[in-house]
């Protein structure tokens, strides 16, 4: 590798970071995220790089186009839409420990119940959504890859912002009662304590548990509603949250079940008053075979 190729690729790697906070906001999905940033490290390779200006605009918009057309390509594979069991890929890390690439990957609040929300988003209104709102991209550099004017790419903005806001649970700031709200709950499965997991859950909670496409429709993936529901599910969990560790899933406080020494499932939840709101469990074994299993931390 000549000295110019070296330079091309040292500036690559100083924005690869941020680069995979695009793709995993576009895609929900941290191998997919992988892939699209690998792919606009391979088309810089046939640009003549004298002509870029901006290289990290450059490449923050390619990653954004490469990005909507595998959201594009998705979207016509499904032959209905996506259900309501689905839940996105969890980056996860233990509660005293510091990976900054996973940092740049959990910032700017994107938690499981943003990604639930921006899955069900038209693709190009994500695109204008994450690019625009948590990246500060211009619509007048949007605007080309979505192939509409300015004045189009700022509406489809603004629609997602609508649905962003409407649909996304608010949930406590507060890292510390989020634990204390998620240790309450895996106390009182374990324990087959009833009334105190009605307790700590919200009254309209919503548990979304997605089991895998294999699976879809049957016991492993679906999605409940009300307090006393939830609960009886949630008893069925006990031998799972009596081998789970607490970790951080997507920067909140969350549980990694354990099975032989391997991340059986991933569960994080929204948190507000005190009471669980909302939890997304992802169990499907062809997601998680690839998920390091974090180190013990507390």
């Amino acid at each position: 590798m000549g000295g110019d190729e070296e330079r091309l690729a040292r500036a690559f790697e100083d924005h690869r970071a941020h680069l995979m906070a695009v793709a995993y906001r576009m895609l929900g999905s941290v191998s997919e995220a992988e892939d699209a940033v690998q792919e606009a490290w391979l088309r810089l390779g046939r640009v003549e790089p004298g002509g870029i200006d901006n290289l990290g605009g450059w490449l923050t918009t390619v990653t954004g186009r490469i990005c909507l057309d595998l959201l594009r390509s998705r979207s016509a594979r499904r032959e209905q839409p996506m259900d309501d069991t689905f839940v996105p890929d969890p980056v996860i890390r233990p509660l005293s420990r510091v990976d900054p690439e996973k940092e740049a990957l959990e910032a700017d609040s994107v938690g499981v119940a943003l990604l639930v929300v921006l899955e069900a988003l038209d693709p190009d209104e994500r695109l204008a959504f994450v690019l625009h709102d948590m990246f500060a991209v211009p619509f007048d550099d949007i605007a080309p890859v979505v192939e509409r004017g300015a004045a189009a790419t700022r509406q489809l903005a603004s629609r997602a912002r609508r649905r962003v806001r409407d649909s996304t649970p608010p949930a406590d700031p507060d890292a510390g009662r989020q634990r204390q709200a998620l240790d309450a709950f895996r106390a009182a499965s374990r324990t087959g304590d009833f009334e105190a997991l009605v307790a700590v859950l919200h009254p309209d909670v919503v548990l979304r548990a997605d089991a895998g496409a294999l699976v879809r429709g049957v016991a492993g993936s679906k999605t409940l509603r009300g307090a006393r529901q939830v609960a009886e599910s949630a008893m069925m969990f006990a031998r799972f949250n009596a081998r789970a560790r607490t970790v951080l899933v997507n920067g909140a406080p969350g549980l990694v079940g354990v099975v032989d020494g391997r991340v059986g499932s991933v569960m994080s939840v929204t948190v507000q008053d005190g009471r669980i709101t909302a939890l997304y469990i992802l169990a499907d074994p062809a997601r998680l075979k690839g998920l390091a299993l974090p180190p013990e931390a507390d």
